[in-house]
């Protein structure tokens, strides 16, 4: 096969994410989709801004970034416990105090 310039298009399959975030954050972001508006004259969704948003910290933080080259981009991450032990920390920290007595 003949090499070519561009190399092989990464993996741009989605991935979906659910996230639960504060009042206050959620009134922050709105506020940041205005001002985008105000900006740039195209209301973007807060859903579509919060990946940009995401990607943008992440290549800022210097320690990361030399972490990633390090350890390369597919390396996987430290472990964060399998799916059933993930869930049972969101349970445990979501769920509401209960009182005795």
């Amino acid at each position: 096969m003949p090499e070519i310039k561009l190399a092989k298009l990464p993996d741009r399959t989605p991935v979906k994410i659910a996230i639960i975030i504060t009042p206050e954050l959620n009134r922050m972001l709105q506020a940041y989709a205005g001002l985008y508006r105000e900006r740039y004259g195209e209301a973007e969704p807060v859903q579509l801004l919060i990946p940009a948003m995401i990607e943008s910290f992440l290549k800022s933080d210097i320690a990361f970034g030399k972490t990633w080259k390090e350890r390369g981009r597919d390396a996987a991450a430290p472990n964060a416990g399998s799916r059933s032990q993930t869930r049972a920390r969101h349970r445990e920290a979501t769920e509401l105090p209960t009182t005795s007595g």
